[in-house]
């Protein structure tokens, strides 16, 4: 679903260039699972970017669902991110004019969908029960917790019955028995919809519960050792 090989990225500092990535490699199948860890600044965000078709490698391959990123113009890398993956933003980006509801279905409002609103209107009222806010569907974001907020943009990286999910740091400001929670929400959907999932995080116990887990240290990946 995910590979990615020798993957360099370069950015122009005051300094000069500026590794962040080198020669990386990673892989991960359908109905698979990965976290990445590592300290702010080694270049998770980037990496995923990069996963997400946000960003270009300076040098490598990535093909993501049959797709080489690097040969996607924006146009094409625009459809290709609205139709194969669900992103999980750090910050959410919900819309907060919107109803919680109409922040699920923000993802169909392009890519040129042909299926009935009917229909789109209700799996995303599916989605929001299955992550418990089925009576919050007209609410506004700040009407919500951080948790609550979380579990919005989870229904939505889902709405488009995507092949991958991208998660950002998604347990990063929560306590722990939401932590937990959310955990168990992303797993659930990664195993019962065939989902790739890929996960960064501080959180080592949400990271040990990827089927694989990385460190990223030095601009590489460094498997790490299961507890």
């Amino acid at each position: 679903m995910i590979k990615a090989q020798k993957i360099c990225k370069t950015y122009q500092s005051p300094a000069g260039l500026l590794p962040v990535l080198r020669d990386l490699d990673f892989e991960v199948g359908a109905s698979e699972s990965a976290s990445i860890v590592g300290p702010s600044g080694s270049g998770k965000t980037t990496l995923l970017n990069l996963l997400g078709a946000l960003d270009r490698p300076s040098s490598g391959s990535i093909e993501v669902d049959g797709k080489v990123v690097r040969e996607l113009d924006e146009k094409a890398a625009a459809h290709f991110r609205n139709r194969s993956i669900g992103f999980i933003f750090q910050l959410h980006y919900l819309l907060p004019q919107c109803s919680v509801l109409d922040n699920v279905l923000v993802p169909r409002l392009t890519g040129a969908w042909e299926e009935p609103a009917t229909e789109t209107r209700q799996r995303a009222e599916n989605l929001l029960g299955e992550v418990g806010l089925q009576d919050r569907m007209e609410y506004r974001p700040y009407q919500l917790s951080g948790g609550e907020q979380l579990r919005v943009a989870i229904a939505r990286s889902l709405i488009n019955q995507p092949k991958i999910i991208l998660a950002d740091e998604p347990t990063g400001s929560l306590d722990p028995a939401t932590g937990e929670r959310i955990a168990e929400l992303l797993i659930r959907s990664n195993r019962g919809r065939n989902v790739a999932l890929v996960v960064v995080t501080h959180n080592l116990g949400l990271a040990g519960r990827m089927q694989k887990s990385y460190q990223l240290e030095d601009g590489r990946l460094i498997p790490r050792e299961r507890s």
